[in-house]
């Protein structure tokens, strides 16, 4: 039987959120729990945009060394030739695209102005995808956008025309959340049928469906025979209403009805990292987790009724169809009550080597290692301009090289040359 593959997209969809973003270090390690987790794919970032430059090449070296494994790094492009050249240019290294063109009669009249035919948008696909393995892509996908609002009949031409010029996979995006699960489980299955290709499911939250219609897109993915991937973000952080959250998509595929057991994810994930990334992601986007999310809110295995108490104290799976366990919860926190010395942008060399080694037990080897790795602590506190979680100090201190690629920002030329990689680049003998 075809099976489930989870593709993040956090560090695409997500940090286009209206007034939230991450700074490079923080997606980076989103990249890196992720992986932790088992995540297949992350939509890594725009192989376009110059100030991800330097992010995307480090996440890269970082995969190459062994360091992001086995999570796979894939950039989103748009299906414009001009902007692959553009994206193999900049990030030569990059070896897995997504490339993205409306395909709504909606769109293409009222985005696209009249410039555009049905025609046009199949020409440019393919070309774009032509362009992007002749510059060494190993994998292209391709995105249908505002697919829950295109004619079926022309979706799958679209996708018939993206597997003959050698796309692995057909997104399916429905843009606005307009799918319901019904809808959504007919059209996956008949793309699946028709196009011969796997799909991928990228939905919304606009009528608080997105988890609802990714899981019954999948189904009908698999039940017309093709592997289904489905586009996550975590907490469900993602334009206007969100996207498919990451551990309650997960959880639906393994604990609900009709899913636990009958189908198969194509790779295993570790639910136990759930309350760590989660965790993180409300941290470092300044956006509480709410109460009643599933699995990681604060009341997910909160109970209070006489009735459901006395249930829980006699056997938890009478009010809970998973334990808080399973997802890295139920450990006591430490909170600083008392004296407590932090790192940040203005911190001191005594301060940080006593965090660092009492703390973290992480020894310098010396006093101008400390300083140089303090150095680098402080460029990224003035940059996400908030104190840097645990493993953050740690991933600085193991990477210091990969850290000075991450924080360097200051453009230079016009981002398309030899003068775009930066000195600090040239500093990756170790990392």
């Amino acid at each position: 039987m075809p099976k489930i593959y989870i593709i993040d997209v956090t560090n695409r969809d997500g940090v286009q959120t209206a007034r939230l973003g991450l700074s490079k270090l923080e997606k980076t390690m989103v990249n890196m729990y992720l992986s932790e987790m088992g995540v297949f794919q992350s939509e890594f970032g725009f192989p376009t945009t110059k100030h991800e430059t330097n992010y995307l090449r480090a996440n890269l070296r970082l995969a190459e060394l062994g360091v992001i494994t086995p999570l796979r790094l894939e950039g989103w492009l748009r299906a414009v030739t001009s902007d692959v050249e553009l994206a193999f240019k900049m990030v030569p290294e990059i070896k897995h695209v997504n490339l993205s063109i409306s395909t709504s009669d909606q769109m293409i009249n009222g985005k696209f102005k009249g410039k555009k035919t049905r025609k046009d948008v199949l020409n440019d696909m393919t070309a774009a995808v032509d362009t992007a393995y002749r510059l060494g892509a190993e994998t292209v996908g391709v995105n249908a956008e505002d697919a829950s609002r295109t004619d079926l009949e022309f979706l799958i031409e679209y996708g018939l025309a993206a597997r003959e010029h050698g796309a692995v996979r057909l997104r399916y995006c429905d843009t606005l959340g307009y799918d319901d699960p019904f809808s959504i489980y007919e059209t996956g299955r008949a793309l699946a049928e028709r196009v011969g290709m796997p799909i991928e499911l990228h939905c919304h939250g606009d009528l608080g469906m997105a988890v609802a219609t990714s899981i019954a897109g999948a189904r009908g993915v698999i039940d017309g025979g093709q592997d289904a991937y489905i586009n996550t973000t975590i907490n469900g952080i993602g334009e206007r209403a969100g996207n498919a959250d990451l551990i309650a998509t997960v959880l639906a595929l393994t604990k609900s009805k009709s899913f636990a057991g009958k189908y198969e994810l194509g790779s295993p994930i570790d639910m136990s990292k759930s309350w760590k990334i989660a965790k993180f992601a409300s941290y470092a986007f300044g956006v509480p987790i709410p109460i009643n999310q599933p699995g990681v809110g604060a009341n997910a295995f909160a109970h209070e009724s006489g009735i459901h108490a006395d249930g829980i104290l006699k056997d938890p799976h009478n009010y809970e169809l998973y334990g808080c366990e399973e997802l890295g919860r139920g450990d006591a926190e430490l909170v600083e009550t008392g004296r407590e010395i932090c790192a940040g942008e203005y911190s001191g060399i005594s301060g940080f080597s006593h965090i660092m080694s009492d703390r973290m037990a992480w020894h310098f080897k010396d006093k101008e290692e400390a300083q140089q790795v303090l150095e680098l602590v402080r460029y990224a506190n003035v940059l996400s301009h908030k104190p840097l979680v645990e493993e953050e100090l740690l991933f600085i201190a193991r990477y210091p090289h990969t850290a000075r690629r991450l924080l360097t920002l200051t453009p230079l030329g016009d981002g398309t040359g030899p003068d775009h990689i930066l000195n600090p680049l040239q500093q990756d003998d170790a990392l």
